[in-house]
């Protein structure tokens, strides 16, 4: 059987569909899980959301021994965590960095994402609904090595 899919997301995205929707949309975070239950399918999926660093860490820690792929929004932490960049750096399987908002639009300070380097692929600027597209291209990532 196939590890599931983890998604996990950083710091005030609880608040989606009420935190600057002229920036991040009104898609609640319970809608963005739905989009990526609907796109893993008969895949399993771990969806969570953490406000503090060390539980996402612990999570990535999680996922390092349990996971077939790793979605990531570290959202703020993207930018300022060296602790998140560490344990991404030994996840050994297709990682995406996912940001619902075009970083490269923004200000300079979400210019430089520590995570990025360490990520498969990257995923900006496709709104909630790109969270399932991220999803069914991981479900494609996985399915691809495990045919390799």
């Amino acid at each position: 059987m196939t590890k599931p899919i983890h998604v996990l997301n950083g710091p005030n995205l609880n608040r989606l569909g009420l935190r600057e929707p002229e920036i991040y949309g009104h898609t609640t975070l319970a809608q963005v899980e739905q989009i990526c239950r609907e796109a893993a399918g008969d895949t399993a999926l771990v969806f969570r959301q953490t406000n503090a660093e060390f539980q996402l860490i612990d999570w990535i820690h999680e996922a390092i021994d349990d996971s077939s792929a790793l979605l990531i929004n570290p959202a703020g932490l993207t930018f300022t965590s060296v602790p998140v960049m560490d344990a991404l750096k030994m996840y050994p399987h297709p990682l995406i960095e996912f940001h619902i908002s075009n970083v490269h639009k923004r200000e300079p300070i979400y210019h430089r994402s520590l995570v990025s380097p360490v990520a498969t692929a990257v995923m900006a600027g496709t709104g909630a609904r790109g969270y399932g597209y991220a999803v069914q291209l991981l479900r494609d990532m996985v399915a691809d090595r495990a045919a390799a």
